[in-house]
């Protein structure tokens, strides 16, 4: 089953792009590689939550929004080399903006770990970080980054 199939499947569809909201691009291709910039849980456009996790924003609910990055991930991967041609993720990188007290950011960016073994398989099976921080920006919960290995 194709990875775009897999995401039918799931009942799951790409988000449109989410445009930059500064000096970089969604996504770059070096080689068999393709980075994303942290993608934010932005929603049609719109940071949908704002706040810190394990404040104003409870733990599970990061989780879904990590898994909205995620998608949105996804869709800058496909709108540059398309989701088909991925051959594994390598890597994510998830940021979490939490209260100092808080240390649950592991389970936070299994969101977006999760989405990816659903869509992916073994091929999603990834490298991870997993990072507190102060404060992210438009004051979002949480932001991935996506590295995947992709078809020549």
């Amino acid at each position: 089953m194709s990875h775009r199939a897999r995401l039918a499947a799931l009942g799951l569809e790409l988000p449109a792009v989410v445009p930059p909201v500064a000096a970089y691009v969604p996504a770059v291709r070096t080689g068999n590689l393709v980075y994303t910039s942290g993608q934010l849980p932005m929603v049609g456009g719109e940071m949908k939550v704002t706040g810190k996790v394990g404040a104003q924003v409870a733990a599970d609910q990061a989780k879904e929004l990590a898994r909205v990055c995620g998608l949105n991930a996804l869709a800058a991967v496909d709108a540059l080399v398309g989701l088909d041609n991925v051959v594994r993720v390598v890597k994510v990188v998830g940021f979490v903006a939490s209260v100092p007290e808080f240390t649950g950011q592991p389970g936070v960016v299994n969101g977006a770990s999760e989405l990816f073994a659903e869509v992916f398989g073994d091929a999603g099976q990834h490298a991870r970080s997993a990072v507190g921080v102060a404060a992210l920006p438009l004051d979002a919960p949480v932001e991935v980054e996506l590295i995947v290995e992709v078809s020549a």
